[in-house]
């Protein structure tokens, strides 16, 4: 029986759609937005300071401490990069900050990133804030200052909250700028004796070699509005904040850096600054008796970057993917004998005495280990930590949880979030796996408690950085994995 001619009509239709069109077109990304923002965490008065194993107070201001916040919106998705200008991130702020952002934003928790920029002219906020998450008074000299963390968390959360309310369609390029005058070296050494130290000179001549590389890679990604006004820009260079000393505090050489940009690109825009994988990299040439200044390395990383503003690629699909994971890294020991001698050296140098630097930093990270590992009386740790205490990860036990986080924008661009004060080796491994042509390791993101994490070969050899940490070996490459892992499903992820 013939079929009636309207169906007939209807089937030629639907076969040549099929016939032209095999397979159904991708629906349209929604727009990208973006927004940013900056709010100041500067201490009020006079704080102790972070970044050596002696208190030091404040006594001014060189350049203000800022928290600064990147919000991307697309969608139902949202995520928030925070770089502060702080020593550390411990994992304590985090929970606070993420639950707060959440209430207030609606952006996931999970979904938020914090970064420290590891500045050693920042508050030693960790003791204060134990005692806040844990609802204990300050005792002693704090008792009589005025308290800093809730400053603290105000700020970083205004400054996300104030990003989100900025946010609007953006166009987006990114790519690497290279530094070419010499302000990274490497800082640790191999010695004659087959050993590796720290902080040495080339004109040693027990020294072999520096034990390792630089990353002279700066990752940058800019964000203009609709209009082509720039709004921001994010970047990331392997090289630790310790340039400033003294005590009034400084963002140290991002400060410089965002005084460059802004010549540029305008006196509105926001530069964010997220450290890269530094923690065996500073800015003492080992070939000089002085090493580079502050303000030189921060302007000439600011002409770098401006220089390679015009190679900037565009990301022409950013399609916004926030993945996470937590891996539970292994802990160092920490036996009875041990913890009891290291309180013996502890009480002795608050006596007066003047050990070795590194017995000093060894019995420090022992009794943060003890912590980490032990359900140990808090009360008794707060005797001898500052920085170390922590509710979240009091005894953990044998490994700790630690969470690494990806954000990536369609093909072109990815940010991680690594914790600690990792190798550079670490960055360098995660940026050539990346699957994606930009990648941002940022150091230092939502857990601090590791200290240092080297790599696995660097942790035989000696040194400072392997004397402080609390991960045993490997904890690096565990994380690196999984970062890894996670970039590789964010690309598959992709149409």
């Amino acid at each position: 029986m013939p079929l009636p001619r309207k169906l007939f009509c209807h089937l030629l239709v639907v076969m040549a759609a099929a016939f032209f069109f095999p397979n159904p077109l991708p629906a349209a990304e929604p727009p990208l937005r973006a927004g940013v923002a900056i709010a100041d965490i500067t201490p009020a008065g006079p704080y102790p300071m972070s970044g050596y194993y002696f208190e030091r107070l404040s006594t001014g201001t060189k350049d203000p401490l800022h928290a600064k916040a990147l919000v991307l919106r697309q969608g139902d998705s949202a995520a928030a990069i925070v770089c502060c200008d702080l020593i550390v991130i411990a994992s304590d702020l985090t929970d606070v900050v993420r639950e707060a952002v959440e209430r207030e934003t609606g952006i996931p928790g999970a979904n938020v990133m914090l970064a420290a920029t590891h500045t050693h002219t920042g508050p030693d906020y960790t003791k204060e804030l134990f005692q806040f998450v844990t609802g204990r008074k300050p005792t002693g000299d704090a008792a009589t200052r005025e308290p800093y963390v809730p400053r603290l968390l105000e700020g970083i959360v205004t400054a996300v909250k104030r990003a989100d309310a900025a946010a609007t369609e953006v166009k987006i390029t990114a790519g690497n700028a290279f530094q070419s005058d010499p302000v990274s070296f490497h800082r640790r050494f191999l010695m004659k004796d087959g050993s590796v130290r720290t902080w040495m000179k080339l004109d040693n001549p027990e020294v072999i070699r520096a034990a390792g590389p630089i990353d002279p890679e700066i990752g940058v990604i800019r964000f203009d509005d609709a209009g082509g006004k720039p709004r921001g820009l994010l970047s990331s260079f392997a090289l630790h904040l310790d340039t400033v000393g003294g005590t009034e505090y400084s963002a140290d050489f991002p400060f410089f850096i965002e005084r460059e940009i802004r010549e540029t690109l305008g006196g509105g825009v926001v530069s964010l600054f997220g450290n890269g994988c530094c923690g065996n990299i500073n800015h003492v040439d080992p070939t000089k008796t002085e090493a580079n200044k502050t303000d030189f390395i921060g302007s000439s990383l600011g002409r770098s970057i401006v220089a390679g503003l015009p190679a900037l690629l565009p990301v022409e699909a950013p399609r916004l993917q926030i993945r996470s994971a937590t891996v539970r890294v292994p802990l160092l020991e920490c036996s009875a004998e041990q913890a009891v001698a290291a309180k013996k050296l502890l009480a002795e140098i608050k006596a007066g005495a003047k050990p070795d630097f590194l017995a000093h930093v060894d019995a420090y990270r022992r009794l943060i280990i003890d912590n980490l590992r032990h359900d140990i009386d808090q009360e008794e740790a707060m005797e001898w930590l500052g920085w170390g205490l922590t509710k979240k990860l009091a005894g953990s036990g044998d490994t700790m949880p630690l969470g690494v986080q990806v954000i990536t924008l369609g093909r072109d661009v990815a940010v991680v979030a690594f914790p600690g004060e990792s190798f550079v080796e670490h960055g360098l491994a995660i940026k050539n796996a990346s699957p994606f042509r930009t990648t941002l390791v940022i150091e230092l993101a939502n857990h601090g408690e590791t200290i240092y994490v080297p790599t696995r070969p660097a942790s035989v050899g000696g040194g400072y950085e392997t004397t402080n940490t609390t991960v045993a070996a490997g904890a690096g490459e565990l994380m690196v994995e999984t970062v890894v892992r996670l970039l590789r499903e964010a690309a598959a992820a992709l149409p």
